[in-house]
């Protein structure tokens, strides 16, 4: 398993070190790089999955399953009284950390997923910081390798700005 934090200027904040070690607890379960065949690959889902009970024990709200009540919706905007009015969904949640995850598979960089993540997580009220898992290896390509490009070029050109105090990239 792997992870960087960006901005590489900033060292890994404390509220995300449990959130590493939940990772780094089934990171042989979940190793990408021993099952990038067709028949043994994991579904983002069935990674979120193992991930759940330790993600549930430091305070993480996680999805269940893809029905309306068993997902983690985070509010972006409020209308009259209050009322939510715009909101996106999350694989896990945090509120007193203020951190999001997203957890991807195959469309991580074959439909620019995480891309999207990182647009949605900006937008989110009450969160500062977006964990973004992907895979290692997909179709022999490494996908953890690309999103990182990606994210060193968001954060060293300065040209987007996003409202988070960091991205944790992990790579499994």
């Amino acid at each position: 398993m792997n992870w960087i934090f960006f901005p590489k200027t900033n060292p890994l904040p404390n509220e995300l070190l449990e959130t590493v070690k939940v990772f780094e607890e089934v990171a042989n379960q979940i190793d990408s790089t021993k099952n990038d065949t067709n028949a043994l690959r994991l579904a983002s889902d069935k990674v979120l999955h193992i991930l759940e009970p330790g993600l549930t024990e430091i305070g993480f709200k996680v999805e269940k399953s893809k029905k309306a009540k068993d997902k983690v919706r985070i509010p972006v905007l409020f209308g009259d009284k209050s009322s939510e009015q715009l909101a996106f969904e999350a694989d896990a949640y945090n509120k007193d950390s203020k951190i999001v995850i997203e957890v991807e598979a195959g469309r991580a960089v074959t439909n620019y997923q995480f891309l999207k993540d990182l647009f949605q997580a900006s937008m989110m009220v009450e969160t500062d910081y977006l964990v973004l898992a992907v895979r290692q290896l997909y179709n022999k390509r490494n996908d953890y390798e690309v999103v990182s490009k990606f994210l060193d070029a968001i954060y060293l050109t300065k040209k987007v700005k996003l409202d988070l105090k960091g991205v944790l990239l992990v790579g499994y």
